[in-house]
């Protein structure tokens, strides 16, 4: 029997003159990283490396539900409108968190969505951070399926978002691990994958801003998978080649899940990020 280090608290925000209600978890002190989810999941994707003495020992890292997924519930009304996630509300509602806890320009690591909008603050919002460690991120990756298919009446939005994604899992992620990365996806609400999925595969603003980030103010690391078919190892070196100063690190073993789907596999590239910001 044991009980893990991970707390889980809420948070009282407004988004769009809205008020929200997120869910958030922390473990750990010292040195603030604000943790990202990916589309269509929540902060369960964290959980290993929150639970990691060696990660925490100097970091207090912090994950939160976006409004709409798991713990976070949609604001009120929602049943009158469709959930469509847009770059302006994804970085209003991250700023909005920083604020609401108080947070002194933490990192800030975001996987896939969460991934991309970091590089977006990175460009737009760099005084509020003090690095940014984009997980799986690039400028843009149009879809090529029909992300509506994830909310059907006649299909399961869940078991079809997990049938898309387990195509982006390593084969050398631990059985275990790809299932329970798998089961978020089956746990998303009524559209919610596809209402990330439009910010992710429709907003390309991102190609333009990346020629505004400065990485001698607010460093910018790159991490992808070799067996991301969603953002690929030449979409992050393209990104990362548009930003001056950008490193990249290429995960031989790993896919878009890589902190969920390989947590031993992805530990060492997550503490050389941390140890790249530290100056």
């Amino acid at each position: 029997m044991s009980i893990e280090p991970i707390t889980g608290r809420y948070l009282n925000i407004e988004v769009g003159g809205r008020p929200l209600r997120i869910y958030f978890e922390e473990a750990g002190s010292g040195r603030p990283v604000l943790c990202l989810h990916t589309a269509g999941a929540h902060t369960a994707q964290w959980r290993h490396l929150m639970n990691d003495a060696e990660v925490t020992a100097n970091h207090q890292l912090i994950a939160f539900d976006m409004p709409w997924h798991s713990k976070s519930l949609p604001p009120a009304g929602f049943e009158t409108e469709e959930y469509m996630l847009t770059t302006e509300a994804y970085i209003e509602t991250i700023l909005a968190v920083v604020d609401g806890l108080g947070l002194d320009r933490p990192l800030l690591a975001g996987c896939s969505m969460g991934g991309r909008i970091a590089l977006q603050l990175a460009a737009l919002h760099p005084d509020r951070f003090s690095g940014f460690i984009a997980i799986e991120a690039s400028d843009f990756q149009p879809a090529w399926y029909d992300i509506d298919w994830f909310h059907r009446p006649d299909a399961h939005g869940g078991e079809m978002g997990a049938a898309l994604v387990s195509a982006n899992i390593s084969p050398y992620a631990p059985t275990e691990e790809r299932w329970n990365t798998l089961w978020m996806f089956m746990q998303s609400g009524p559209g919610v994958f596809r209402g990330d999925l439009s910010f992710y595969t429709r907003d390309d603003s991102l190609i333009g801003r990346l020629s505004q980030i400065d990485t001698t103010k607010t460093p910018v690391h790159i991490i992808v998978g070799a067996y991301d078919l969603t953002c690929t190892p030449e979409d992050a070196k393209r990104t990362a080649d548009a930003i001056p100063g950008a490193t990249l690190a290429v995960m031989e073993e790993l896919g878009h899940f890589p902190m969920s789907e390989h947590p031993e596999g992805f530990r060492p590239f997550f503490l050389e990020a941390l140890n790249q910001m530290a100056g």
